[in-house]
């Protein structure tokens, strides 16, 4: 009886999940010293206030200052004397919360529907499908090795939400099932973030923060840190996935997603469908529009002046912002003018392209509270404190230890302050100014912390319920988060094992 019990348990929705971790970082605040109590109405307001939040900024500014003269200690009184939290709808300040994600993946949904009743996405797939006839699996290395660079160049994350769609069709068509599609970007762009060469958002934010207290930082060391990250790591991930995608090839027996799970994936995504859609010139002309669509999306999101390429300083004149300036607001109107588009050229009528639109988007609807409810449990962590006291109990811990037990010691730390801060960008801002001084002051080469930070963050972001673009990605593929869970759990401890050698290498070559 207990076997038959144990057999049917299936992990909660993505919601129940994140909500159970929301009660659960409430009750902790309770118990731990000097971190602020997280109150019923900070619970309740909560799920709002990740998607709508609104950040203090003289209060996070307060924060950051108490920071850099007395510690975290002094700056989590700063916390207790406020007279409201940090992030919350009523603060006068700068947005926090993840409507402007939301409110994208939304949009690009109502494109997807546009595209999706021209017929053209469906055309392009099966003619690629057929093109790639007994190849199929050459589409796995070059996909993930394109997301990848993404992620290590500009940190390719909430981006890859609008791909989930596209590739988890195209992977279903050629013979495999949801998981190899979802694997592909979120594995592929994560173990580029995990190996960030010149990611601003991880290596960019990590040495600005480093300086700013006063450490020198070798930009040259840290690229060759994070290229020997992403390549070894994206060595081990196209390996695994490739090996899985082998396995359920034509055979959905060998799938490890629920019989459940794989009927939702071919409703969703017109699976069953037997009509063969022709890739007519109209529709080849609207599919090279879609393709169009998502080259000028990467292109608006690379910072090109941080390379010192200027050539895109003049194109603010569509949405008031030049290409390498772009963020959320920006490419969820470009979404939305290329499903225009993309409806007049196919000559689709008013009501056509209108209801089209409205169905792509109502599909999305479910994927952007995910990301808001996410978005949540972050805030609450940074409203209490919590973020600030698991960090100083972390940094007195490597007091003292040689280099390669540091390196790896705040390998593992990092893996833990990534569960409660998923933004790169955000946790190298507070953590790195105080584990980059601490490892001058052990005569450690600050670098390493900074491997540590890209390795520890990386490996996290691939499954953390905590950060939105997994649920959300997820949530698109309709796969269940318990089946990721299990897909991925064996990549995991492999990346774990790879990235624990290569940071003790780096520790020992940098003495």
């Amino acid at each position: 009886m207990s076997k038959n019990k144990i057999a049917k348990f299936k992990l909660p929705t993505a919601y129940t999940v994140l909500l159970i971790l929301m009660i659960v970082i409430a009750l902790i605040t309770q118990f731990v010293p000097a971190v602020k109590n997280i109150q019923l109405a900070d619970l309740v307001m909560a799920p709002i206030n990740g998607m709508i939040g609104v950040r203090d900024v003289e209060l996070h500014q307060s924060v950051n200052d108490a920071m850099s003269s007395g510690g975290i200690y002094e700056a989590l009184d700063i916390l207790h004397q406020a007279e409201g939290p940090m992030i919350d709808v009523w603060n006068q300040g700068q947005l926090g919360g993840a409507i402007d994600v939301a409110l994208f993946v939304i949009i690009v949904g109502g494109f997807l529907g546009v595209v999706a009743k021209t017929g053209a996405l469906e055309a392009g797939i099966g003619a690629l499908v057929t093109k790639l006839k007994g190849k199929e699996i050459l589409l796995i290395p070059v996909l993930m090795f394109i997301f990848s660079l993404g992620g290590t160049t500009y940190g390719m994350a909430e981006e890859t939400l609008a791909f989930y769609a596209l590739i988890t069709v195209t992977m279903i068509k050629a013979g495999f099932d949801p998981l190899v599609g979802t694997a592909i970007i979120m594995v592929g762009a994560g173990v580029g973030v995990l190996g960030s060469t010149i990611n601003p958002f991880a290596t960019g934010a990590a040495v600005s923060a480093a300086e700013a207290v006063g450490t020198t930082i070798n930009q040259g060391t840290v690229i060759a840190i994070g290229t020997t990250l992403w390549l070894t790591t994206l060595g081990i991930s196209i390996w695994y996935v490739m090996r899985y995608a082998k396995k359920v090839h034509h055979n959905r027996g060998n799938s490890l997603l629920s019989t459940a799970e794989l009927e939702a994936a071919d409703k969703a995504f017109a699976v069953d469908n037997e009509e063969i859609v022709v890739l007519t010139a109209k529709r080849a002309i609207t599919l090279g529009i879609f393709i169009f669509s998502f080259l000028i999306m990467m292109m608006g999101v690379i910072p090109w002046n941080d390379f010192g390429i200027t050539l895109f300083d003049n194109t603010a004149w569509l949405n008031g912002s030049p290409l390498g300036w772009w963020w959320f607001p920006e490419l969820t109107i470009w979404f939305f003018l290329m499903a225009v588009a993309a409806g007049l050229i196919y000559r689709l009528s008013e009501k056509e392209l209108v209801e089209s639109f409205i169905t792509g988007a109502s599909e999305m609807v479910g994927v952007a509270l995910i990301i808001g409810i996410s978005r949540g449990i972050s805030f609450m962590m940074v409203n209490s404190g919590l973020d600030l006291y698991i960090l100083e109990q972390a940094a007195t811990a490597l007091e003292g230890v040689s280099g390669a037990v540091f390196a790896n010691m705040s390998y593992i730390i990092y893996i833990g302050l990534t569960f409660l801060i998923p933004s790169t960008s955000g946790l190298a801002s507070v953590s790195i100014p105080i584990f980059a001084p601490l490892a001058e002051r052990l005569g450690i080469a600050p670098e390493i912390i900074i491997g540590s930070f890209l390795a520890g963050s990386g490996i996290v972001n691939i499954v953390t319920p905590t950060f939105g673009v997994v649920m959300g990605g997820l949530a698109i593929s309709k796969v269940e988060y318990g089946s990721w869970l299990k897909f991925v759990s064996k990549l995991l401890v492999l990346l774990f094992i790879a990235s624990i050698i290569v940071l003790t290498i780096v520790s020992f070559i940098l003495g």
